[in-house]
């Protein structure tokens, strides 16, 4: 079983990896990875699931589990990881878990962990303790068996992502596409239709299965439907959420699709012309672009390695107003430093209204480099793979902030091993085009053929 417990979360396939066993001792093993702070706030944890028909069954022996070491459950039924976040928060419970396996095929499901404040469970007294407390060969169950109490936070979610909208009375109604991906963004079309917007809903019918496409906003394929439907409505964007309603990413009018860095810095944009000079984080893949449009905005950009544990982590710790993944993933301060892709949503409609233009002007001034996707390489020997890379490129400026990153003035790229899949993940942005396509042939003739 131990191949289940990932860098940031738990998952696997069901049920041979993960089952109604499993759930319960990691719902018995829990308690272990709440220290005195998560303590002080109580003895309550947050639990919701999302669509997939075996999660009602893994929810319910979770519960059992928490209950029989001695938390107290407050069950908020079906719901988004965010909805989970702000509901640790909001309630002021001593830590959180949605059983989810967020946008992986149907076979899969999993849990993602929260201690208080909707604090990430990470580090060496996060994931890997509480695989060392599921593998001991007894589990103790307290003399005390918790309480469970069901509750609703929808309401609650809702009144606080929308009260940072600021629709102007003249605005023109924009017209949107949504595609929830038959996923738990299913739940929030009540309040994207209380945005104000025209709502074009794609595959909002919550369906486990992912009978249209899969739920990851990530891989471009399935963005097609999306930007098929925006250009055939000619909708002012578009934008697609991943299975557990914790990302999301937008395609401009014409139907092509942004890059979550550059919707990073369009953020960031908006949240520092109300907040000027705060920290504003980004992940080390992004383009240059992004901590260049921050510092132009008044803000004070903070470099990041890829991971919402971290993410979150040196966000609360500089006090920053808001954070950014390439992964689609948008933290906000005043969201318990948590990500909410419906909090993007507002930012974006926000910074639209505010312009007065289309998404592809807004972004426009921020395609100042050439970039590539992501390119996934199957290396057997990561570190090694590493080490060649510092020694090829040894006359550039090198840092291990994740995997290896290599800087040169016209150019720069990263290579790291992936936490959840055998690949070492490659991007690399130049100055042109063409020294792109180049360098990326260069980068393939060590690192092998990719794997996608």
């Amino acid at each position: 079983m131990a191949g289940i417990f990932k860098a940031y979360d738990v998952r696997g396939v069901y049920p041979t990896e993960i089952n109604e066993v499993v759930a319960r001792k990691i719902g018995l093993s829990f308690h272990y990875i709440l220290d005195a702070e998560d303590r002080a706030m109580g003895n309550t944890v947050v639990v919701s699931r999302d669509m997939r028909s075996h999660s009602v069954p893994l929810a319910e022996a979770l519960i059992s589990g928490l209950r029989q070491s001695g938390l107290d459950v407050v069950d908020i039924g079906l719901a988004t990881t965010p909805m989970n976040y702000f509901a640790v928060g909001h309630m002021k419970a001593c830590g959180g878990i949605q059983v989810t396996a967020s946008h992986n095929p149907a076979q899969y499901n999993g849990m993602k962990l929260s201690r208080h404040e909707a604090r990430p469970v990470s580090g060496d007294h996060g994931i890997p303790l509480l695989e060392q407390k599921f593998s001991a060969e007894e589990q103790p169950v307290s003399m005390r068996s918790g309480d469970l109490n069901q509750a609703a936070v929808f309401e609650a979610y809702g009144s606080h992502v929308l009260s940072f909208l600021r629709h102007p009375t003249d605005a023109l109604k924009l017209k949107v596409v949504v595609d929830a991906a038959n996923g738990m963004g299913t739940l929030y079309q009540p309040l994207l239709e209380m945005m104000g917007i025209d709502l074009i809903p794609l595959y909002f019918k919550l369906d486990g299965t992912f009978p249209n496409h899969e739920a990851n906003p990530l891989k471009l394929e399935n963005l097609k439907d999306l930007c098929d439907k925006v250009r055939s409505t000619r909708a002012d964007f578009g934008i697609a959420i991943d299975g557990d309603a914790d990302r999301a990413a937008f395609v401009d009018e014409n139907g092509e699709p942004i890059g979550s860095d550059l919707i990073t810095a369009l953020i960031a944009g908006e949240l520092l012309k109300r907040n000027p000079g705060q920290h504003v984080l980004y992940d080390l893949r992004s383009s240059r672009a992004v901590p260049d449009y921050i510092t132009e905005c008044g803000g004070i950009p903070v470099r990041e390695r890829v991971g919402h544990s971290f993410m979150k982590a040196t966000l609360r710790e500089k006090d920053g107003i808001f954070g950014g993944e390439l992964a689609g993933h948008y933290y906000f301060r005043d969201n318990y430093y948590a990500d909410s892709a419906l909090m993007a949503i507002v930012e974006i409609l926000n910074l639209v209204w505010s312009k007065g233009r289309q998404l592809s002007e807004l972004v426009q001034p921020l395609y100042r480099y050439a970039k590539s996707q992501e390119i996934n390489f199957q290396v057997e020997d990561k570190q090694g793979m590493i080490k060649r890379l510092a020694e090829q490129y040894s006359n550039g400026e090198i840092d291990y902030l994740d995997g290896i990153t290599v800087q040169y003035p016209d150019w720069w790229f990263n290579v790291r091993p992936s936490n959840t899949e055998p690949y070492l993940r490659l991007v690399l942005e130049t100055n042109g085009r063409g020294e792109l396509e180049r360098r990326r042939h260069e980068l393939q003739e060590i690192l092998g053929t990719p794997s996608d």
